[in-house]
């Protein structure tokens, strides 16, 4: 319809025909057009796409069988279907052969890597259940997922894995979460490593300790879990343990040593609760007992001291037998 409309355009800016009578041609042919197939089914739009593209869609196959017999099932028969993510090969026995690809795979494939009319791409068949496992986009993000039938198990795909790309193999790793790595051998308890909103983690009887990264979960062992766990228990803020750079003995009065920290803010001398800041000018490996005892003593001194509490103003009502004394 457009193919000579330049030309026509370009006679109604030189003048030489009515722009009306240029619209009306075209509207009257394309209007024919489009009235001739308004009650064409899009069921049989896409059996004609079939037919016509029958070479380039469904070449013939090695071993001699229909080109588009479904290679899952025994009985299905694959053809152009549209979803909200385009147009992609599926099986005519959907929902119970959920055989897709896409457009663009050639040969009879295996589903792997297609995407169904619903943007699923099946990875597979898990070989422990025999069900499928898709991948799949949701509200919060991709994710895989084994089977369709009532609760089927999910799991998401962590930052860093490419959803695009992600494999059976991968999927069932996934899946497979959370895992056990062994038991506690203090508590007898069992240790499990898993993946949370915050990143991956391992579990004991309540307590979540972060690690590394994502492949961590599926390596890490009993010593290691064991460990992270423990500092997690000392430090259950996520703050990192003082260093201690100097021991400097036993407080001469007891109560416990008396040590040189290096914290947050900077080097420190600690005994039993009180922290005192050593000064800018002073080098932590060169102080002594005598020069921690004063800090501390110093430190102790001025936490004791508390503001006396503000004494309440209080206003005296005056009474009226009050005011008459006064007058009197």
């Amino acid at each position: 319809f457009t193919a000579d409309l330049e030309e026509k355009l370009d006679k109604v800016s030189n003048g030489d025909v009515l722009w009306r009578d240029i619209l009306r041609e075209f509207w009257n042919d394309f209007s024919g057009h489009v009235h001739e197939i308004k009650d064409l089914r899009v069921s049989e739009v896409l059996d004609a796409l079939n037919e016509a593209l029958e070479d380039h869609v469904f070449p013939e196959k090695e071993d001699g069988t229909p080109r588009r017999a479904c290679p899952r099932c025994e009985d299905g028969e694959i053809s152009l279907k549209v979803g909200r993510f385009g147009a992609f090969i599926g099986c005519s026995n959907y929902p119970d052969c959920k055989f897709t690809r896409q457009l663009a795979q050639t040969g009879d494939g295996d589903g792997d890597g297609g995407a169904g009319d619903d943007g699923d791409r099946m990875l597979g068949t898990d070989p422990d259940t025999g069900l499928d496992v898709t991948a799949k986009s949701g509200r919060f993000g991709p994710y895989v997922q084994l089977g369709e039938e009532g609760k089927p198990k999910r799991a998401s795909i962590p930052k860093g894995w490419d959803a695009a790309t992600i494999d059976l193999a991968g999927a069932l790793k996934l899946l497979s979460l959370p895992r056990i790595v062994g038991e506690h051998p203090e508590t007898g308890k069992e240790i499990s490593a898993g993946i949370g909103r915050y990143g991956p983690f391992v579990l004991h009887d309540g307590v979540y300790a972060n690690l590394d990264n994502v492949d961590e979960v599926f390596e890490v062992g009993l010593n290691r879990a064991v460990s992270v766990i423990a500092d997690k228990k000392a430090n259950p803020r996520g703050r990192a343990a003082a260093t201690v750079l100097k021991d400097l003995g036993d407080h001469p009065d007891g109560g416990g040593k008396v040590t040189v920290n290096d914290g947050r803010y900077g080097p420190y001398v600690k005994f039993g609760k009180v922290n005192a800041t050593i000064p800018k000018d002073a080098k932590p490996e060169d102080v002594t007992m005598e020069q921690a005892l004063e800090l501390i003593a110093a430190r102790a001194a001025k936490g004791g001291k508390k503001k006396a509490p503000a004494k309440k103003k209080t206003t005296k009502k005056t009474t009226k037998k009050a005011a008459a004394k006064v007058e009197e």
